[in-house]
């Protein structure tokens, strides 16, 4: 739970950085009216460049692998869990059925760390493409920008 919340902050904190506010100065002194068109313009071309737009970004992409069941788990791990414990208990202990149940716990157990693991690093990866993104985006904004008199920050 506590890797989670981690997980969450950073997230956070990423995404501020990358939506950071750029700050625009008019360097040679264009009208308030001349800058919020330029702005518009530059904000269309850098959507064509980069085929990102922030005021749309795309949606998010569920990580494709097998459902889980209810309880978060692979299906089958149980199942999978279960015979190797049967085997284990039957040869160390003479009781395959302890070792069926105590096999089928940690399946499930294992497989559902896999899972929320799996989980996590598709989201990170994710919020690093959409980060990475932003950024392409920000920086042709900028150059065009710059490249009609403006200071960018």
């Amino acid at each position: 739970m506590k890797t989670l919340w981690m997980f969450v902050l950073m997230l956070v904190l990423m995404i501020s950085t990358a939506n950071a506010q750029q700050y625009v100065y008019p360097a040679k002194g264009q009208t308030p009216e001349q800058q919020k068109s330029d702005e518009g313009a530059c904000y269309t071309w850098a959507v064509q460049q980069t085929g990102f737009d922030p005021a749309n970004p795309p949606p998010q992409q569920p990580a494709a692998k097998a459902p889980p069941t209810a309880t978060g788990t692979t299906p089958g791990a149980g199942a999978r869990g279960a015979v190797r414990g049967a085997v284990v208990g039957e040869v160390v202990g003479n009781d395959a059925g302890a070792g069926a149940a105590a096999g089928a716990v940690a399946a499930r157990g294992q497989s559902r760390r896999q899972n929320m693991t799996a989980s996590q690093q598709a989201n990170q990866q994710q919020q690093t493409a959409l980060q990475q993104q932003q950024a392409a985006f920000n920086k042709a904004r900028a150059a065009c920008l710059e490249g009609k008199g403006y200071t960018v920050k």
